[in-house]
């Protein structure tokens, strides 16, 4: 008997924390290293939300507060749902946590036995099956094609239904590929589920404000009102308020799904940081107009990218309609041998070479559930980003 717990060995460490350590520690050696790893915006964190966090510590807002959320928070989030996604919720609908992370790994173990299926559309965000796996459920790997711009199609969706289906995930835009499911498209995945009553949907909205030209963002409830009931929307402020290290994400839902949700709370972290969550109040209730002034540089970065990217030999890359990734696929640079002698055989061997021989640190697509491709976050100031497209097509360009 080992003294590490048998759940342990059912998860990886996160290989988009692993790659940003990594390169972390190359620079610490003195290479010049352009980290696309993280998914965070560059940009800071907006001024009127840091006062409310300097003033609620000036007010003495530093108690514990309520273990889900202070009442405030669920009254503006609330609020937004009304505002941006024409959906009501109760305040009793709604839980706040450390960050998006939490709340999705709270409604998964407080929901899933063993024997359970989660449905999970390939590429993923890294943490979705790691955390089903954790629950003692069984990840059920869909994998999209580039055809379908990486979207999951009805067809596929209800081909994997079985009895055992407890959760669809759904995140759109989508981490890593940055894909976004119009209305007509999301309707079509809701209109598969309605004929499924046992299975829920957990739809991840991080990126809601991160889209591009004339996308218009939708959310499940939204476009299918019928859903609601079986339905956890999750949403938080990192990413578009620039909030990644304040840890606030939320999820709305069914109050007993919400109930359940807290109790587990209750025995693991209690509540969020109290000034981040009074910060996030501000965030969500203050002047929302940097949004689209940050999202306009994203969609410079993005066309950069993929323009660059595509000049790059065995490169092909899709334009994605939201987030801050791009989803390239390698497949034309494998069976070549790299200029540093290596050969590459697959995404994982091209990024592990990019980044020893070019200083560009990228994840590789099989982290995410598809090869062979890699993501790149152009969260990054636009002159590295072009230093690093330049590098990636004479990495590209020296492979024999």
């Amino acid at each position: 008997m080992g003294f590490l717990a048998d759940s342990l060995s059912r998860i990886k460490p996160s290989a988009t924390i692993a790659v940003t350590d990594k390169a972390r520690e190359l620079r610490a050696a003195g290479r010049d290293v352009i980290g696309l790893g993280a998914g965070e915006p560059d940009f800071d964190t907006p001024d009127n939300v840091k006062e409310a966090a300097i003033r609620a510590i000036r007010e003495g807002k530093t108690k514990y507060t309520a273990i889900d959320g202070i009442a405030e928070l669920k009254a503006a989030i609330a609020a937004k749902f009304k505002r941006e996604n024409n959906v009501d919720y109760e305040t009793s609908e709604i839980s706040v946590g450390t960050g998006g992370k939490q709340v999705l790994f709270n409604a998964l173990m407080a929901t899933l036995n063993p024997g359970d299926e989660v449905i999970v559309p390939a590429p993923y965000w890294v943490s979705y099956p790691e955390i089903v796996s954790l629950a003692g459920a069984t990840p059920v790997i869909l994998p999209t094609t580039v055809e379908a711009k990486f979207k999951l199609t009805p067809e596929a969706l209800e081909a994997a239904i079985t009895p055992k289906t407890k959760w669809l995930i759904l995140n759109s835009p989508s981490n890593p590929s940055g894909a976004a499911y119009s209305r007509a498209e999301l309707k079509a995945l809701t209109d598969v589920l309605m004929k499924h009553e046992h299975v829920w949907v957990l739809t991840d909205d991080m990126y809601e404000h991160l889209i591009y030209d004339d996308f218009v963002f939708t959310t499940v409830v939204e476009v299918e009102p019928g859903l609601k009931a079986r339905t956890l929307t999750l949403n938080g402020v990192s990413k578009a308020y620039a909030m990644t290290g304040w840890r606030i994400g939320y999820g709305a839902g069914p109050t007993m799904l919400i109930k359940a949700m807290a109790k587990l709370q209750s025995q693991s972290t209690t509540n969020p940081s109290s000034i981040s969550q009074w910060a996030a109040v501000e965030a969500l209730k203050g002047p929302q107009d940097f949004i689209p002034r940050n999202c306009s540089i994203f969609r410079e970065r993005r066309d950069l990218v993929v323009s660059m990217l595509n000049q790059a030999n065995g490169i092909s890359c899709l334009k994605p309609e939201g987030a801050f990734y791009v989803f390239p696929s390698c497949e034309g640079t494998l069976g070549k041998t790299s200029a540093g002698g290596k050969a590459l055989k697959t995404d994982e061997d091209f990024v592990t070479a990019l980044l020893e021989e070019e200083g560009v640190a990228v994840v590789h697509g099989s982290a995410f559930g598809l090869s062979p491709f890699f993501r790149i976050s152009y969260a990054v100031a636009t002159e590295a980003l072009e230093e690093a497209c330049l590098r990636i097509q004479r990495f590209c360009a020296g492979l024999r």
